[in-house]
């Protein structure tokens, strides 16, 4: 699906229920051209798509109901480039490990992943987070948003195709998914210390955020990582990238811009 100005991206953002301003907010400041979509014809010449944090099951019963659901996994089955942030992982993986009576996943990154393994809203936070991204680099090295450091490309060994860069990106982490299982051919490019035990608890209904309310009344009983092991926090499978936690929340665009730069020419 190419859009007709190939200069200026247009990407769409999921917009039935969460996150979407923040990142069409970014996306616009990076220069794409951006479209909330909520019904199949709203796919049509989309260059990329974000799944936004929000309520997982909630976004999951709105596209089926919408009829958008099947249209979107054949879109991306068909190589439409993703970017999943937060529910959005959630709603792209594969399997989950405590879902909502009824939840439906799309399917589309082999993996499984754990809603709410950060806890109730009281242990949501902040943390810097290195996070290996793909794409042409010229934009993000020159980018003065948000925090830096001295990032580092890796081209691949036969010299085509997109390289790599490590981004340290400042990452909101709200009532935060992690991935517990990763499948053939998925690559993990973002970890960080495993929660303590203590903190991931069920919290009551209505302790959502507003960036990524997924409730935590169906969790049951987890076996939850050591504190202080890795957990993984970003994966990307062919041309799906999905993290934990919200990029767009802190002003920082990079981790945006590098996603665009990966299929925007």
């Amino acid at each position: 699906m190419v859009a007709a100005d190939t200069a200026r991206p247009l990407v769409g953002v999921l917009a039935l229920q969460g996150g979407v301003e923040e990142h069409i907010a970014v996306l616009e400041s990076l220069g794409a051209e951006t479209r909330r979509v909520r019904l199949p014809k709203d796919l049509d010449g989309l260059d990329g798509i974000i799944l936004p944090g929000g309520e997982s099951s909630a976004i999951d019963k709105l596209a089926r109901s919408f009829g958008v659901a099947e249209p979107l996994r054949r879109a991306v089955e068909g190589g439409l480039p993703v970017l999943a942030t937060c529910a959005g992982l959630i709603y792209s993986a594969r399997e989950l490990e405590n879902p909502a009576p009824g939840q439906q996943t799309l399917g589309l990154i082999d993996v499984t992943v754990r809603r709410n393994a950060f806890g109730n809203q009281r242990f949501s936070e902040e943390r810097i987070v290195p996070v290996a991204m793909q794409g042409q680099w010229p934009d993000v090295e020159t980018s003065e948003v948000g925090p830096r450091r001295t990032e580092s490309r890796d081209t691949e060994t036969n010299g085509e195709g997109p390289g790599s860069i490590t981004l340290d990106i400042e990452a909101s982490f709200i009532r935060a998914p992690i991935v517990t299982r990763v499948g053939e051919g998925v690559e993990v490019i973002a970890t960080v210390p495993a929660p303590a035990p203590d903190t991931v608890t069920g919290g009551a209904a209505g302790e959502d955020s507003a960036a990524c309310k997924d409730g935590a009344e169906h969790d049951g009983e987890l076996t939850h990582p050591s504190a202080g092991h890795e957990v993984i926090v970003g994966v990307r499978q062919g041309h799906v990238t999905a993290l934990s936690f919200h990029p767009e929340e802190n002003g920082d665009s990079r981790l945006h811009a590098a996603w665009l730069a990966s299929f925007a020419h």
